[in-house]
């Protein structure tokens, strides 16, 4: 069997065995090393370069550990096995969902749910107040300038997200030495 098929046969059982992120890694270690694609060490490197990178950290590292194992094929391949399970089950529920579109209990359930939406949210907003702490408790201005310029290219002026993350990046730049 070719490495390409390997890869994403792998990452596919990966995939349909774990619920991302961290619980990805120790099957990643396991499967790298009896297919005699990487050492521990290179796979903690991986880890390691998954985590600082943007995006999912299981999906991450299947890209990182496909490239070292594949080159470019095998990153979409890994990438590919990786995602799709999840991706099945959630166009599945999407077109579940769609025949159910004006069904009344459904739609008593999604109102239903929006207080615990708006929760959730709420509860992330009080866990990400430390991104607004400066040394020793106190609020960051800088940090808490950027938030409110965001929050109102987001809310008053439409910007679309990618352009808002810019803004708030080169306004975090101009006023880090704050």
């Amino acid at each position: 069997m070719s490495t390409i098929l390997e890869l994403f046969l792998v990452f596919f059982k990966i995939g349909a065995c774990s619920f991302g992120g961290l619980s990805m890694i120790p099957v990643i270690n396991e499967e790298m090393v009896r297919h005699g694609w990487m050492t521990l060490s290179e796979v903690s490197d991986i880890v390691a370069i998954a985590e600082m990178t943007p995006g999912p950290l299981g999906i991450n590292a299947a890209t990182f550990a496909g490239i070292q194992a594949g080159g470019l094929l095998g990153a979409v391949a890994a990438t590919l096995g990786a995602v799709t399970c999840g991706l099945t089950l959630c166009l599945a529920g999407s077109v579940f969902l769609a025949r159910l579109k004006g069904n009344p209990y459904l739609e008593r359930f999604t109102y239903g749910i929006r207080p615990v939406c708006i929760g959730i949210m709420l509860a992330t907003a009080v866990n990400l107040r430390a991104n607004y702490q400066g040394t020793g408790g106190a609020v960051s201005i800088p940090a808490l300038v950027v938030g409110l310029v965001s929050l109102w290219l987001l809310v008053k002026r439409n910007w679309p997200v990618p352009r808002v993350i810019a803004a708030a990046a080169a306004l975090g730049l101009l006023l880090g030495g704050l």
